[in-house]
């Protein structure tokens, strides 16, 4: 994998990680944050099963 390849895949993982906290965003401000923890719960499972996990460093 070149150098490039990195960059695109950062990109690419900085971007889901974008999207991902504006759709949580977006629920809990349709709910009024009724369900804010639930919705954090869903968004950390979810980026854990697509290997985004925030609490693991990213690999050089």
């Amino acid at each position: 994998m070149g150098i490039f390849d990195r960059f695109k895949n950062r990109h690419a993982q900085d971007k889901a990680r974008n999207m991902s906290d504006a759709a949580e965003q977006k629920v809990n401000e349709k709910t009024g944050n009724k369900y804010e923890s639930q919705t954090d719960d869903a968004q950390q499972r979810m980026e854990r099963e697509l290997g985004m996990d925030r609490d693991r460093p990213d690999r050089p």
